[in-house]
């Protein structure tokens, strides 16, 4: 997981080397509130990315009672969920996860497209980043390895942009 890139900060005099970064490193996570989605469909995928999600935020020192966990049916009920939680207003980022594997029919590209937009849908309407981890694959295995690697685990890339987001979007 890279850090959020550099940006120059709006406002900010044309030609100014004044940029905005978020640290990996010192964050203040005692106000953190954390909602991750997960379907219950492909759990031996949507597990697997939880798990390391909360590894990573607790190793950042963001504790269990800040997140709230919700299981939906499948990826394509991700987006209402998600927005039902973002209109509470009590969350500083919604985390979702599933897995959607291509079949022989048009519907992978149906569920996969129709819940990546809800999703974009629901962090433009509330403002709140919504880190979209919804793995479509064309191999199940590939979503399986993604999920469960020690390095460049989905789950725990998930984990370290929400927290970059969340710091960022307090900043900015």
């Amino acid at each position: 997981m890279k850090p959020a890139r550099n940006r120059a900060r709006a406002g900010a005099p044309k030609g100014s080397t004044e940029r905005l970064t978020v640290s990996n490193r010192t964050r203040d996570t005692a106000d953190v509130r954390i909602a991750i989605v997960s379907s219950s469909f492909r759990p031996e995928v949507t597990k697997s990315l939880e798990k390391h999600c909360v590894a990573t935020l607790e190793h950042q020192g963001v504790q269990k009672n800040q997140l709230t966990f919700v299981r939906v049916p499948g990826a394509l009920e991700i987006p209402l969920a998600a927005k039902r939680l973002a209109q509470k207003g009590a969350y500083s980022a919604i985390i979702v996860f599933g897995a959607i594997y291509k079949g022989k029919t048009y519907h992978f590209e149906q569920i996969a497209n129709e819940c990546s937009r809800g999703c974009m849908d629901v962090s433009l309407q509330y403002e709140i980043p919504v880190i979209f981890e919804v793995l479509a694959v064309y191999n199940p295995r590939d979503a399986i390895e993604r999920a469960t690697r020690a390095v460049e685990n989905k789950g725990a890339e998930a984990a370290m942009t929400a927290l970059s987001m969340i710091a960022l979007l307090k900043k900015i």
